[in-house]
């Protein structure tokens, strides 16, 4: 599980007033809430004392105090304000005892919370740059959200995710595609920094939906792009003329065995016909559950045989997620610029 990268802990409608709630992320238990200026914060669930989970304590808007021996800390740095059992004379420094505290931000309808290399950041928190946004291309648009746990290691969603030729047989819908739909396709990639792009190209021609927006945005074209970005971010943009329609998908790791896949998705398009949000959600909850329960059926063969066959070309972007994890964690051993494991632009062909 890749540190140093913001990942999604929850959505941001779970947190309400001074209520905290607890997470998984990367194995690590966490705590989050918002304090009474909206700043959002993530605390390691554990006090540094004893251990009792922070999460079983209280919060006032302004400091998180443990049920078990009442120390009180702030928040977001996660400095300890009082120690309650001290007395007058004790040479204890208060201020010199931190609970573990993630930098924490709320975008796009969750908190997101970055995980160091180490687990405790100190000194400039702004070194954790900003989360992964979702993009968007007018002022006035819808957004909706889509979530699912799944039963698996983070590379096996994110593998699962990016690939091109599972769509006829586990999407199988007479409002997607079908198995009798299959037929040769040919895509440009090319390396972008941390990942790689499926370049603008026309969407698939045996999908419904695409269909529909054809026709209802009197396109001249339709274009579709897909980026992947370390550690677990899809981006697809669709233009058709002055419509667009954006998501952003990642799989974010759990534990060691699970992980969650949560969509963001924006558009423009039929944002005043009656009932299309209603419409989207039905069609992209169907979608997702034949993904999830895909990957729990995979989930049982993985307890039998846990090694893979990938070939190429449907498998090569499989192959370059796994290539980029290593590039990275060989460029932060070495300290050298890490090298991309696309030697430049290419084209692969599969049957889908």
């Amino acid at each position: 599980m890749l540190r140093g990268f913001w990942y999604p802990a929850l959505r941001s409608d779970r947190v309400h007033g001074r209520r905290m709630v607890t997470a998984m992320l990367l194995g690590i238990p966490l705590v989050l809430g918002r304090n009474d200026r909206r700043q959002a914060f993530a605390l390691r669930d554990s006090c540094p004392h004893r251990a009792m989970p922070l999460s079983r304590g209280w919060f006032d808007g302004q400091e998180v105090q443990c049920s078990y021996h009442g120390w009180k800390f702030e928040p977001v740095s996660g400095r300890c304000n009082e120690i309650p059992s001290l007395v007058p004379g004790q040479a204890l420094d208060v201020s010199r005892i931190y609970a573990t505290a993630f930098p924490c931000r709320e975008q796009d309808g969750f908190f997101w919370v970055y995980v160091p290399e180490g687990e405790k950041l100190r000194g400039d928190r702004e070194q954790a740059g900003e989360p992964p946004k979702l993009p968007t291309f007018s002022k006035k648009y819808r957004l909706t959200f889509l979530s699912a746990d799944l039963p698996v290691n983070v590379d096996h969603g994110i593998i699962g995710l990016m690939d091109p030729a599972h769509g006829p047989f586990v999407h199988q819908a007479w409002w997607w595609r079908t198995r009798h739909s299959i037929h040769e396709k040919q895509k440009a990639f090319e390396p972008i920094a941390n990942g790689f792009r499926m370049s603008a190209h026309a969407p698939s021609s045996n999908s419904a939906p695409y269909k529909l927006l054809r026709a209802y945005a009197k396109a001249d074209a339709i274009t579709t792009t897909i980026d992947f970005v370390l550690p677990n971010c899809r981006y697809e943009t669709i233009h058709a003329g002055k419509y667009w329609f954006s998501t952003l998908t990642t799989v974010t790791p759990i534990t060691a065995s699970t992980c969650r896949i949560d969509v963001r998705a924006a558009w423009n398009i039929f944002r005043f016909v009656p009932g299309a949000l209603s419409v989207f959600r039905y069609f992209g909850e169907k979608f997702m559950e034949q993904d999830r329960r895909t990957m729990e059926m995979q989930a049982e063969g993985l307890k039998r045989q846990s090694a893979m066959m990938l070939i190429d070309d449907a498998d090569r972007p499989a192959k370059w997620y796994f290539g980029l994890k290593q590039a990275l964690l060989e460029s932060r051993r070495t300290g050298e610029p890490m090298k991309h494991p696309m030697g430049g632009p290419v084209t692969l062909r599969w049957r889908s």
